[in-house]
């Protein structure tokens, strides 16, 4: 499972990756070039971390 998100939606994600998943995720930060296409799975900003599992 992977989630998209940005600055303001990042707790967000690593409560609903918690709740639907039953695990900590790993939080890590998309670089610079990927920022602009990638966008947030909760708005259209675009995201500023990849939350997915081991």
């Amino acid at each position: 499972m992977e989630k998209y998100s940005c600055e303001n939606h990042i707790e967000h994600a690593l409560d609903m990756f918690v709740a639907e998943q039953k695990e900590f995720p790993i939080m890590d930060k998309i670089e610079e070039d990927k920022k602009l296409s990638t966008k947030c799975s909760y708005c259209e900003r675009p995201a500023e971390y990849l939350v997915s599992s081991k």
